[in-house]
């Protein structure tokens, strides 16, 4: 009986063949389903340690996929960020289907000139 975890689970393994880190692909998914949280929070949910969401949260966010949000606190510390997705998931998805499809073209590309340059050398 697939629950819930088991779907993010199927969705992380998915986005890793596509591209991602499973990292990225893994705070990704979390991020889709909390909505928005804080580093803490993703860590906690996905397993990871800090600097392995601090990385998968700074690629996200060159995507343009995420955004930060400053939390004031009270006390000293460390500030606090609540982070979430920028688009919706499915729009993220579009993009990586769009990316993933320009890699096949120029793959196929580069496939067709490899084996015009074969045929002339023969």
């Amino acid at each position: 009986m697939g629950g819930a975890k088991d779907k993010q689970e199927e969705l992380v393994r998915l986005l890793s063949s596509m591209g991602l880190s499973k990292n990225v692909a893994r705070t990704l998914v979390c991020l889709e389903a909390l909505e928005e949280s804080t580093s803490i929070q993703i860590e906690r949910a996905t397993g990871l340690r800090q600097p392995e969401v601090s990385i998968a949260i700074q690629e996200l966010r060159d995507r343009g996929w995420v955004t930060k949000k400053d939390i004031r606190r009270t006390r000293k510390g460390r500030p606090v960020h609540n982070y979430r997705l920028a688009r919706p998931f499915a729009e993220i998805i579009d993009a990586i289907d769009s990316a993933e499809k320009a890699r096949i073209r120029k793959m196929e590309a580069g496939l067709g000139r490899l084996r015009a340059l074969i045929r002339r050398g023969s």
